[in-house]
Formats: C-alpha cells, sequence, structure tokens
C-alpha cells in the first residue's frame, strides 16, 4: 500500500496565494541562477492552514552554497512577511543542495519528505526522482529515532522560559513531535500516514488505548493553552520516556 501525496494541483487557500507568490519572487530574486526549486510542506501545503495559528515552512534547494547570503535574505523576508502577512505567525526556511536530495543516501529524509510532504511551489520538483513509498519502519525511525533528544531539549527550554508565548510556541512544537512520533511508531502496522499531529494520536490510540490521557494532556498543548510548567515537565518525563524506550524495542525488535 503507498503513502498518500499531496495533490500539486489543488489550489492554495487563497488568503495565503499572495504570501506563496511573494516569497517565490523574493527567493528568485535574491538567489538567481542559484535557485533550483521551492517546496512548501506543512499545514499551508496541505491546503489546511490557519489563519493567526500556522506556520508557512519552505524548503529552498540550490545548486551551491549560499551561506554568505541565507541569513540577510531570511532575515528580509520574515520581516517583510511579519508587516504584509500578519496572520502568518512564522515563517521557517530549511536549505538543501541538489546533490544532497537527487542522492541514494536521501531516500528516507529528502525523497520521503519531497514526495509525501511537500508541493513543489517553483522550478525542477525534485520528488519526481523518488517513486511512491510505503509505511516501513525504515521511515518510522529515520524520522522519530531522535525523539529522546528532542524531549531534553525541549524540557530545558519549557523550564527556561520567562514569556508565555514562548513556553506555549515551545509546548506546541514538542505537542507536534511527540503526536507524530507515537502514531510512526505504530506506522509499519497501521500502514498509513498521517501529517496533521491530532489524527496522528486518534491513530495511535487504536493501538495503545491505554495512553488515552496523555494524548489527551498533548492535544491541549497543542491548543496553545498556557499550562503550568510543572504539569509539562511531568508530561514529557513520563510519556516522552515511554515513547523512546518504545522506540528502542522497535528498533531492536525489527533492526
Amino acid at each position: 500500500m503507498h503513502l498518500s501525496t499531496i495533490n500539486p494541483k489543488a489550489p492554495f487557500q487563497s488568503n495565503y496565494q499572495p504570501a506563496i507568490d511573494e516569497l517565490v519572487s523574493f527567493l528568485r530574486n535574491g538567489l538567481g541562477e542559484n535557485l533550483h526549486s521551492i517546496y512548501l510542506y506543512g499545514s499551508v501545503a496541505r491546503k489546511t492552514a490557519k489563519p493567526g495559528l500556522s506556520n508557512m515552512d519552505v524548503i529552498v534547494v540550490t545548486g551551491e552554497p549560499f551561506s554568505n547570503l541565507k541569513t540577510t535574505l531570511f532575515n528580509s523576508i520574515k520581516w517583510r512577511f511579519q508587516k504584509s502577512y500578519p496572520f502568518i505567525t512564522e515563517i521557517s526556511f530549511k536549505t538543501a543542495l541538489v546533490s544532497e536530495v537527487a542522492s541514494l543516501e536521501s531516500i528516507f529524509s529528502w525523497g520521503f519528505q519531497l514526495r509525501h510532504c511537500s508541493v513543489c511551489i517553483f522550478g525542477e520538483d525534485l520528488s519526481e526522482c523518488f517513486g511512491d513509498y510505503e509505511p516501513s519502519w525504515e521511515i518510522a525511525k529515520h524520522w522519530n529515532m531522535d525523539v529522546e533528544d528532542w524531549v531534553a531539549v525541549y524540557r530545558n527550554r519549557i523550564v527556561r522560559c520567562d514569556k508565555p508565548e514562548d513556553q506555549i510556541k515551545a509546548q506546541k512544537i514538542i505537542a507536534k513531535k511527540l503526536l507524530r512520533a507515537s502514531y510512526s511508531l505504530i506506522m509499519y502496522k497501521d500502514k498509513k500516514w498521517f501529517d496533521d499531529p491530532q489524527e496522528c494520536g486518534k491513530a495511535f490510540l487504536h493501538y495503545h488505548p491505554e495512553k488515552q490521557v496523555e494524548i489527551e494532556r498533548l492535544g491541549i498543548l497543542l491548543s496553545g493553552r498556557l499550562i503550568a510548567k510543572r504539569s509539562v515537565i511531568g508530561m514529557l518525563d513520563g510519556f516522552g520516556e515511554w515513547l523512546s524506550n518504545q522506540y528502542n524495542k522497535t528498533e531492536f525488535k525489527i533492526g
């Protein structure tokens, strides 16, 4: 059973299309012939973005590195978007070289990302270099064997937060990671793929109904409510450790 892809012909939400057009224009002007292609992933790519809640997530592929220009270019775009498109909460960038993407070593990283999680909005679509993927443990472990590191980083970040808005942002990021990692743990058995964190949690509960409370609590973190730090830390310590252990056990069993 092949995993689903995002329909590249489906129109973007009307309020996001001008921002997408301007993004392409900025990157083409800034990178010139070095720009190979641009992709969106996340809720904007899936056409499910919610104004005031959703980020715009971008992948920029170039022929050559552009480290001398990257910070200035991306900061300029972010500043412009804050002014012109305040309903986009943040714009984030990933970068890659064509040679990195179109390689055997990138099958479970860039290959999967572009083929099943992204939409090309400019240039030659490198997702066409890869066939459709099937649900597998290889995909799951590539994207989520680092869950223990994520928990440690965001546990520390939340402890140190002194602004409510910073804590809420950190809560949402780690909640998304844990919900997606929960589903990926059982994806090779369930034979599907969900990118939406809430859908990931629901599907995971079919296999681990005993984790109902934990998944509900992750949903609360994802909602943007400010939660007492001790409660967030307690959940990360408990469910985060359980999830990490499950990944290690499954890897030992499957290899």
